[in-house]
């Protein structure tokens, strides 16, 4: 987002620690490397049922709920180019009920002369699984005759082949990792992050991604200062393990104190021991500090107490105050401070020992809520035994406070040897190879552009990026998909749309997942969606969750107001949305979603838990009928009509129509008025009397409207 200078200073299904250990940590390796070969590869066909509708394209996009149909005759076909010629070892089919009785599996090298590796005539429809044996770089689906008086209609198309080549796990951390030694002089570790960081400090939409890595020890005399793109992290397995005596710090001079667009850069598992006796991470969002242990106070405002835009810290200890001051919104969950200082809009606390107490809302704006329901943290990066291991903490059910209080977080360690580390210039193909091996995935700091989907269908797998991973889809494919399975870990992932339109850009769940996850959810964890600011992006909507009980944890979902010249504006970087829910049951912990053109957030799954939203509406509508006809705008968070059961504390929705300062909003937030749909500390912002939010919910609450920039509030709802 693009500040203006108007912003203003218990689920059931308990499982033992073993338990939950031993489903985080088994993932079964495949009987043998078979491999999805046909998935977003270029598909033509002999026909489609009408112009522009039903194409070949729709079979092999991974998605059950589309579909390839042809003309009503015989015969008819369906091809895929899988790019190269390939070993296909089965061929699956799912029929709609326009079904093939009569077809052949054929391939061919050169798309004209056809070898027939499968053939019946007594074919029923449904799903077929057909074991095959034959070598093409085309493979298609040839029908001679139907089984009703419509055409041949597939939901998909899967071509797969098997490879004795087994995908290595394991590997270095690539060229953008710089690791610490404590026996490395403090000048020398000082020179080499300050040379990284006069190379990020303004660098907002560059292509350099960046990872400082501590080993366990004890550090002096330093001040790393992180700039965009970069991560800082210990490689301790509990934050004591790397001692810092000094700083790790974010300001805002690069942009004259404004710390309004500290996006994209973390800090995690360090303690820090700060000069002053506090530390400044002064950040907006997409900038998480996790695990970290503070012994002394922390500054969450920029030098001379400038405008900053909320951010998030969980799992972390600060022994004194956590200082609001001119932050106007922030979430702080699972965590230990010493004490709070000031507030401004909307300030939440979930599982905090020592947070403000609860009531009083607005006056202090503070959400109080003693224990966290479920929760799972995040996996890290730590060295066990000098070798590099991936540890992934345990569910807690009801929890408060930091996960390693008592010792080492609980949980299990996965050696690196059983990840596939990608690099740069990786294809998804080699990278869906190495997650159907049975390989976890890790990406390396940098820039990942894919042409296909990356499939992750294996429970417990665990997804990491490091230093700000970005994922680009070309094509308009959507570049990650989740099976409906238990317990994958997706983690410090980046997903930054490209030029072509994609449906989604992270999907958990096919369309109409229905399998319970309650005791091993799918974790979503400081996952990052950028639609334009870098290149002219557009996807539709950026995160789509279908699986029951996911549990998100922190996500940035962005359309940018600024950015590289010719990469933003109404009609360039479009986007309807940043989340839809459709799975039952899932929770939400600091939920960041922006300036999407329709409804922002979209709630269709029941038993839904929200804590914290921060949202600002598209800041450019060029007019009224613009942004929609037959109603004023589009509220930041539905819940949808037919909703019976939801619940969110601590919301907040924003506008600057800085375009046509004219824009009215209908309303912030719009849910059904039913008894089991419940909203607590709700508010309306217009920024500088940019626009009008005329209700906060439905038609509650006063308008947000004038130069004072004074929210409007809600308490509870209805």
């Amino acid at each position: 987002m693009r500040r203006s200078p108007w912003r203003l200073g218990a689920i059931g299904g308990l499982i033992t620690a073993v338990v939950a250990g031993l489903a985080a940590a088994t993932i079964t390796p495949a009987a043998a490397a078979e491999v999805l070969l046909s998935q977003g590869k270029p598909a033509t066909t002999s026909s489609t049922e009408a112009p522009g509708a039903y194409l070949a394209s729709a079979a092999v996009d991974g998605d059950a709920g589309t579909r390839w149909s042809s003309a009503f005759a015989d015969p008819q076909w369906l091809r895929v180019d899988l790019g190269s010629s390939q070993a296909i070892s089965r061929v699956e089919l799912n029929w709609e009920a326009a079904a093939a009785k009569a077809f052949q599996i054929q391939v061919s090298d050169n798309a004209s002369s056809w070898s027939t590796i499968y053939s019946t005539t007594t074919a029923t429809g449904g799903n077929q699984s057909l074991t095959v044996n034959g070598t093409g770089r085309y493979v298609r689906m040839y029908g001679t005759q139907r089984t009703t008086g419509y055409g041949y209609s597939l939901w998909e198309f899967k071509v797969y082949g098997e490879t004795t080549t087994t995908i290595p796990g394991g590997g270095g951390l690539g060229a953008n990792v710089t690791v610490f030694d404590p026996s490395m002089p403090s000048a020398t570790i000082q020179a080499q992050a300050d040379a990284i960081f006069a190379q990020q400090e303004t660098n907002q939409f560059g292509v350099q991604r960046n990872l400082l890595a501590f080993k366990p020890g004890t550090y002096s005399g330093l001040n790393i200062q992180v700039g965009f793109n970069t991560s800082v992290i210990g490689l301790g397995q509990n934050p004591q393990d790397v001692r810092i005596n000094g700083d790790i710090t974010v300001d805002a001079g690069w942009f004259s104190g404004n710390a309004t667009q500290n996006f994209w850069r973390s800090v995690e598992n360090i303690s820090l021991y700060p000069v002053s006796g506090a530390n400044r991470w002064a950040v907006s969002q997409a900038a998480p500090f996790r695990r970290m242990d503070v012994h002394g106070d922390l500054n969450l405002a920029p030098n001379g107490y400038g405008w900053a835009s909320g951010g998030y810290i969980a799992d972390s200890r600060i022994s004194g105050s956590q200082g609001q001051y001119s932050q106007q919104q922030w979430f702080t969950r699972n965590s230990s401070i010493g004490s709070n200082t000031n507030a401004v809009w909307n300030q939440m606390f979930v599982g905090v020992q020592g947070a403000p107490a609860a009531g009083g809302f607005p006056n202090p704006p503070y959400t109080t809520i003693a224990a966290t329901p479920v929760v799972r943290e995040k996996p890290y990066l730590y060295l066990n035994g000098g070798d590099y291991a991936v540890f992934v903490p345990n569910l807690r059910t009801n929890s408060s406070g930091v996960s390693w209080a008592n010792g080492n977080t609980p949980g299990v360690s996965i050696p690196l040897s059983r990840f596939y580390v990608a690099k740069p210039g990786d294809s998804a193909a080699t990278i869906n190879a190495a997650l159907a091996q049975g390989l976890h995935l890790m990406f390396q700091p940098g820039v990942y552009h894919v042409n296909q989907t990356i499939n992750v269908t294996r429970a417990n797998t665990v997804v990491m990026g490091l230093g700000y991973a970005t994922i680009i889809p070309e094509g308009g494919v959507t570049p990650m998909q989740v099976a409906d399975v238990d317990g994958v870990k997706l983690a410090g992932l980046f997903f930054d749309a490209g030029t072509t339109n994609s449906a989604n850009l992270l999907v958990i769940g096919p369309n109409g997942s229905s399998a319970n996850h309650a005791a091993n959810p799918t974790t979503v964890q400081d996952v990052f969606f950028r639609i334009g600011g870098s290149i002219a992006g557009k996807a539709t909507n950026s995160l789509l969750v279908n699986s029951n009980n996911t549990i998100i944890d922190h996500i940035w979902a962005w359309r940018a107001d600024h950015g590289n010249a010719g990469t933003y504006g109404w009609t360039i970087n479009t986007a309807d949305s940043g989340l839809i829910v459709n799975g039952q049951n899932v929770t939400a912990y600091g939920l960041f979603v922006e300036h999407y053109q329709k409804y922002e957030v979209i709630w269709n799954g029941n038993g839904g838990r929200t804590y914290f939203l921060q949202n600002e509406k598209p800041y450019d509508p060029p007019t009224q009928a613009a942004w929609r006809t037959g109603a004023d705008g589009y509220a930041a968070y539905k819940v949808a009509d037919h909703v019976t059961d939801h619940e969110a504390w601590g919301m907040g929705s924003y506008c600057y129509f800085n375009v046509n300062p004219s824009i009215h909003n209908d309303r912030g937030f719009e849910v059904p008025v039913t008894p089991g749909v419940r909203l607590h500390h709700l508010l309306t912002v217009s920024l500088g009397g940019n626009g009008v939010v005329d209700h906060v919910v439905n038609s509650t609450g006063g308008p947000a409207q004038g130069t004072a920039t004074v929210p409007s509030y809600v308490v509870n709802f209805p």
